[in-house]
């Protein structure tokens, strides 16, 4: 992903207010976060804790979804696995994100969702640059081919957003 800035960031969301977008958390650490890392750029918000963001870099532009999430506590011993990096975490590692579909279709309450890592880092993991522990399941596939996965799930996840 190519570097992006505050005002690129806070213009690119599709699902929420421009009023909201101008008032949500945005990173302070951009200039610090691994680029040439990152298929897209995912946060949480420290100040709302049922709240998380993420930005794509499409062909025709960015695009901002921002995603709600329950606080459900589950128990230590159980794994879940995320639905886009195919990482397996203990505890609340992945969530439901849910998002608020853009337009009308928003308005009127409908939503979309996908079980996520909870810390929006799944080019990380994918890239052996973050780790969730020993335990990890082990795939044939290659890191390209990983990347490819993920990003073939955003496009799916996107075409039911604006669906």
């Amino acid at each position: 992903m190519r570097e992006v800035t505050e005002a690129e960031i806070r213009e690119s969301f599709v699902n929420c207010s421009k009023g909201e977008a101008k008032r949500l958390a945005v990173p302070r650490d951009l200039a610090d976060l691994p680029w040439a890392d990152l298929d897209f750029l995912g946060w949480r918000d420290p100040g709302a804790p049922d709240r998380s963001y993420l930005v794509l870099d499409r062909p025709d532009g960015l695009v901002g979804v921002a995603f709600r999430f329950p606080r459900v506590q589950r128990g230590f011993l159980q794994r879940n696995m995320c639905n886009l990096c195919m990482t397996a975490h203990p505890g609340n590692g992945v969530s439901l994100m849910t998002a608020r579909k853009p337009g009308k279709a928003g308005r009127e309450g409908n939503s979309t969702g996908l079980h996520m890592c909870t810390d929006l880092a799944c080019p990380l993991y994918i890239r052996g640059r973050k780790s969730v522990g020993p335990m990890r399941y082990e795939e044939s596939l290659t890191q390209e081919e990983k990347i490819a996965r993920m990003t073939a799930r955003l496009d799916e996840f996107l075409e039911q957003l604006y669906a």
